[in-house]
């Protein structure tokens, strides 16, 4: 009986993505373009994130974005009511982008027109973690109430990512979000990426993410 033959699909489509993403990075590159991957589970505040980061960026970086949904409009149309340009992918019944999906986007726009391109990603936080998207830095959005033990069930997003922004801070006093044991156990998976606290709502913590992000984009630079 002749050998069983393996073939490991994943490994050759992993292998392949990042290929493409280091390809998409060069053309960003050439472009003077910064690209941020944000990830989160559904509700986390990403759209919300990416409205207050337009505002505050706002005659000092131009700022489009490509808006990542399974189905529907919903979120890119919201930002095109905020101001902010917004280019909607449907992934197909996908639960992540990967580095093709993210080229077909950027395609739509004049990338030498903009200095920073966010990449909404499928609200998930699996899926996402594991497909290199092209971007520069990958950023990752946990809202308060959510819990303190994501890192723990999902430790890939938390490892890969450039940054960890817990959101909705405002309900800490309502919930048991405990934010030393949160930033402990990011700090066990990722030792580089800060965690920056914020809320969307009231604005409080913003200032210290926009400062993140503009430090990102210079080096990039």
């Amino acid at each position: 009986m002749d050998d069983v033959r393996l073939i490991e699909v994943k490994e050759d489509i992993l292998a392949d993505n990042a290929e493409a993403a280091d390809a998409l990075r060069a053309r960003l590159g050439r472009d003077g373009t910064f690209l941020l991957n944000l990830m989160s589970s559904p509700g986390a505040g990403k759209t919300s994130l990416i409205e207050r980061t337009a505002e505050a960026v706002a005659g000092t970086l131009r700022l489009a974005v490509l808006e990542a949904d399974i189905d529907s409009t919903v979120d890119a149309e919201r930002l095109l009511a905020r101001g902010v340009h917004s280019v909607q992918l449907h992934t197909g019944g996908l639960c992540h982008l990967d580095a093709a999906m993210t080229g077909q986007g950027l395609a739509e726009l004049d990338l030498a027109a903009w200095d920073v391109v966010i990449l909404e990603n499928v609200g998930n936080l699996v899926c996402p973690a594991e497909f290199d998207t092209g971007a520069h830095r990958s950023v990752a959005i946990l809202s308060v109430p959510e819990g303190d033990d994501k890192p723990l069930k999902y430790p890939l997003m938390f490892r890969t990512v450039d940054a960890v922004v817990v959101n909705k801070t405002d309900y800490l006093a309502v919930a048991d979000f405990d934010l030393a044991a949160f930033r402990e156990r990011v700090q066990r998976l990722n030792p580089d990426a800060p965690v920056l606290e914020l809320s969307c709502r009231t604005g409080d913590g913003l200032e210290a993410w926009v400062d993140w992000l503009r430090g990102e984009v210079d080096a990039i630079r």
